[in-house]
C-alpha cells in the first residue's frame, strides 16, 4: 500500500515599517526577483505574492506597503489598509525590524499584531550593517518582552545569514493541507502588473531624491506579436516639473529607463520586448480615489 506524503500549505504575511527589507527578503527567500527594491521607503504599494515550493512544504508568502503613520493622501491610507488588513487572514506572521531601531512606526505595527491570530516571528534585519555586534543580545532580550513572539531571529536578507532558520520557522507552522498553486508557479501577479512594477523600480532607482512619490505607472497595452512583447506604458506624475527631471536633457533620462526595465522584463518574460514610454502630468492623483482604482489600489 502507497503511503501517501502530507502537504502543508499556508499563508504568511511580511509586514514592518517602509525601508525595512521586506520585498529583499522576499526576493532572497524565493531565490528570484519577485517584489522591486529601492532604497527609497514605500518603494512596495501593493501586496506582492510571492510562492515557494519545496517538496511538501508550499509558503505563500505575502510582501505588504510598508506601514507608516503618515496618511496624508488616499494613497498613503490604501497602503496601510492592505498592510494591516493582511494580518488577520495569514497562517504565520513575519514582522521585520530594521537591526536595533524599534520606533513609533514598529509600536504601530505591534498594535495591528494584537488582532493577529497567527504565530508573529519576528525578524532583525540588516544585521551585516551593525558595527557593534554586542548590542544585539540585549537588544532581543528587550524586544522579547514587547509581544508573545514565536521566534525572534537576527538575519540579513542582503547577504542571505540566517535565512533558512528563518524558512524553517516559517515551514514548521504551516497547516497540513493540499497546496494552492502548482510547484512551478511564482507569484499569482501577472506579467502585465510585474512590467508596471519594474518600470516604477527604475524610476524610483535612477530619479532618486528629485522624483518625489506621487508617481506611477500604467500599461496601456501589452501584446505577443510573435516571438515579441509589444508594450505601452504611461508614467503619471502631478507637476510639469516632475515630467521634466522623468524626461531629461534631451530625452536621456526616459530613454535610460526604459532601456534598464526593457532588460528586466526581457529577464521575466523570457521574450524580446519593445517597450514605450509617456509621461503625463494629472494633479492630485494620488488623492484621487477613481485614479487610484483604475492603478490597481483595490480595497
Amino acid at each position: 500500500m502507497t503511503q501517501i506524503t502530507p502537504a502543508f500549505c499556508g499563508l504568511v504575511a511580511l509586514i514592518g515599517r517602509p525601508n525595512v527589507g521586506k520585498s529583499t527578503l522576499l526576493n532572497i527567500l524565493l531565490g528570484q526577483k519577485i517584489s522591486i527594491t529601492s532604497r527609497k521607503p514605500q518603494t512596495t504599494r501593493h501586496r506582492i505574492t510571492g510562492i515557494d515550493t519545496r517538496g511538501q512544504y508550499q509558503a505563500v508568502f505575502v510582501d505588504t506597503p510598508g506601514i507608516h503613520q503618515t496618511q496624508t493622501s488616499a494613497m498613503n491610507r490604501y497602503m496601510n489598509r492592505a498592510a494591516i488588513s493582511t494580518i488577520a487572514d495569514v497562517d504565520v506572521t513575519v514582522f521585520i525590524v530594521d537591526r536595533l531601531s524599534w520606533g513609533e512606526e514598529d509600536e504601530l505595527v505591534v498594535k495591528g499584531l494584537m488582532a493577529a491570530r497567527s504565530p508573529v516571528i519576528l525578524v532583525l534585519n540588516k544585521i551585516d550593517r551593525l558595527t557593534d555586534k554586542a548590542r544585539l543580545l540585549p537588544h532581543i532580550k528587550t524586544v522579547a518582552s514587547v509581544f508573545d513572539w514565536a521566534e525572534v531571529i537576527p538575519l540579513s536578507a542582503k547577504t542571505g545569514y540566517n535565512i533558512e532558520q528563518l524558512r524553517d520557522a516559517i515551514y514548521k507552522r504551516l497547516p497540513q493541507q493540499s497546496h494552492l498553486y502548482t510547484a512551478d508557479q511564482i507569484t499569482d501577479r501577472s506579467e502585465r502588473f510585474m512590467a508596471s512594477e519594474l518600470i516604477r523600480e527604475k524610476l524610483m532607482r535612477q530619479c532618486g531624491d528629485e522624483l518625489p512619490y506621487q508617481v506611477a505607472v500604467e500599461i496601456e497595452s501589452f501584446q505577443h506579436q510573435g516571438n515579441v512583447i509589444h508594450i505601452n506604458a504611461l508614467i503619471w506624475v502631478e507637476r510639469e516639473g516632475q515630467k521634466k527631471i522623468i524626461i531629461g536633457r534631451a530625452g536621456e533620462q526616459i530613454k535610460k529607463i526604459g532601456t534598464d526595465a526593457r532588460k528586466d522584463i526581457e529577464i521575466m518574460t523570457e521574450q524580446k520586448v519593445m517597450l514605450k514610454l509617456w509621461v503625463k502630468v494629472k494633479s492630485s492623483w494620488s488623492d484621487d480615489e477613481r485614479m487610484l482604482k483604475s492603478l490597481g489600489f483595490d480595497e
